[in-house]
C-alpha cells in the first residue's frame, strides 16, 4: 500500500485513499504552503468546500505545483445557503472560478437540508455536463439517504461523514456498503483527542507509530477513505507515513471497540443554518 493507492468508485472513478483536508485554514498564504508541501510530499487528493473559504489558495498552489491536472483529485462541496437547483449551479461555478480548474473530481452536498431533492438534482446535471467526475453527499444519515434514493435518478457515490474510534456508525457504514457508496471520513484524528486514548497510545508503542498515525491506517485498512486536516506542515508529512505497517484484525477490533457513538461534531439531524 502507497500514498498514490485509491478506492474504486460505483461509477468507476479511483478516489485516493488519503487525503489533506482543510477546513478552517483560511490564510491564503498559509493555505497555499501547506497545499504545496502535501503535494510535494505525494498527496495527490485535496478536499475543501465552499465555507473553508480558502478555495483560491488551494486553486493556487495547484496550479504553481505544475502537477497535471488529472493527477489531483479535488473535492469541494455546496454550502447549506447556496442549495437550490440554481444556487447550486451557480456555487459550483464559483468553486471552480476559484480554484482555476475546469472540472472537479468530486462534489458534495455539504449538509442534509431541506432543499436537498433540488440540489442533488443539480449535482446530477454538473454529472452529466461532464462537470465532475462524481457526485455525493457529507453527513447524511440513513434516512438522509433514503429520502435521497427515492429521488435520485443517480446514486451519490461517496458519503463524507465524522468517522472516528468513539464514532463509528456501524449501522450506516452497513448501509452504505450495500448500495456501494464510499465512506469517507472526516475528524478521523478527533481534533487531536485520539492523542489522549488509553488503547490507542498503547497501540503507538507496539507498531512504533503516532496515534494518529494509528488511527488513519485503521480506516484504511477497513476501506475508508481518510481527510485528515493539519495546519502544520510535519504533521501532514506524518500523516501520509502510514504505508509501511499493518494493524492485526485483532487490534482492529480493538479499536472498533471504543465506539461510544459520541460526536465532536455537529449532528447531522440538529443542523438548523
Amino acid at each position: 500500500m502507497k500514498i498514490s493507492d485509491y478506492i474504486v468508485l460505483s461509477n468507476g472513478v479511483k478516489m485516493p485513499l488519503l487525503g489533506l483536508g482543510t477546513f478552517r485554514i483560511e490564510d491564503s498564504l498559509q493555505i497555499e504552503e501547506i497545499v504545496k508541501e502535501a503535494l510535494n510530499i505525494g498527496y495527490i487528493h485535496i478536499d475543501t468546500a465552499t465555507v473553508y473559504n480558502n478555495e483560491e489558495g488551494i486553486g493556487k498552489a495547484i496550479k504553481d505545483s505544475g502537477i497535471k491536472r488529472e493527477k489531483i483529485f479535488i473535492t469541494s462541496k455546496v454550502a447549506n445557503d447556496d442549495q437550490g437547483y440554481e444556487t447550486t449551479l451557480k456555487a459550483f461555478n464559483t468553486s471552480l472560478e476559484k480554484l482555476q480548474l475546469d472540472y472537479l473530481d468530486l462534489y458534495l452536498i455539504h449538509w442534509p437540508r431541506s432543499l436537498n431533492k433540488e440540489t442533488w438534482r443539480a449535482l446530477e446535471f454538473l454529472y452529466k455536463q461532464g462537470k465532475v467526475r462524481a457526485i455525493g453527499v457529507s453527513n447524511f444519515l440513513i434516512h438522509h439517504l433514503e429520502d435521497l434514493l427515492k429521488y435520485a435518478e443517480i446514486k451519490p457515490m461517496v458519503n463524507q461523514i465524522e468517522h472516528h474510534p468513539y464514532l463509528i456508525q456501524q449501522e450506516l457504514l452497513d448501509y452504505c456498503i450495500k448500495n456501494k457508496i464510499q465512506v469517507e471520513a472526516w475528524a478521523p484524528i478527533m481534533k487531536g483527542k485520539v492523542f489522549e486514548i488509553p488503547l490507542i497510545k498503547e497501540l503507538s508503542k507496539k507498531y512504533n507509530k503516532t496515534e494518529a498515525q494509528i488511527v488513519l491506517r485503521w480506516n484504511l485498512q477497513r476501506n475508508i477513505v481518510v481527510i485528515p486536516k493539519s495546519a502544520h506542515k510535519n504533521r501532514v508529512r506524518d500523516n501520509a507515513n502510514i504505508f509501511d505497517f499493518e494493524i492485526t484484525e485483532q487490534d482492529l477490533y480493538k479499536i472498533n471497540s471504543l465506539d461510544r457513538n459520541e460526536r465532536i461534531g455537529s449532528n447531522p439531524d440538529e443542523i438548523f443554518y
